[in-house]
């Protein structure tokens, strides 16, 4: 974690410095952080798909609910960074309308776990 605050804190500080001569390279530089950063962060996913899948061992999970968690996750990390891309280049309403619908994709996709959620809600209370 180190590493990346240090990339962040380095990467700004060049931003700025190229802010004052060349704009457009300070959002490139920007940019190219973010990627760096997110396929940093995508090898990540390898812990965390082994303790889901440890988890399933101890609980019994549908598969399909697991992809779904994986899927709200990616989109989660995915509209934060095209997000604040956006925002950080003066383009604010975009950056909002981005936010807004990862918010609504999560809510669809997120519909078969609540659904799952109330049948096992409505089966307890009909015992």
């Amino acid at each position: 974690m180190i590493k990346i605050a240090v990339l962040g804190i380095l990467t700004v500080v060049i931003a700025i410095i190229f802010k004052k001569g060349k704009d457009e390279y300070s959002l490139y530089i920007s940019i190219a952080a973010c990627i760096l950063i997110l396929l940093w962060g995508l090898g990540k996913m390898q812990i965390i798909m082994d303790a889901i899948n440890q988890l399933q061992g101890y609980i019994k999970l549908n598969r399909a609910y697991t992809g779904i968690l994986v899927k709200i996750i990616g989109i989660t990390y995915i509209t934060e960074i095209a997000s604040s891309l956006c925002k950080d280049s003066g383009y604010n309403a975009i950056g909002e309308q981005i936010e807004l619908v990862g918010k609504l994709s999560i809510l669809a996709i997120s519909m078969p776990i609540m659904l799952a959620i109330l049948d096992t809600i409505n089966s307890f209370l009909e015992v």
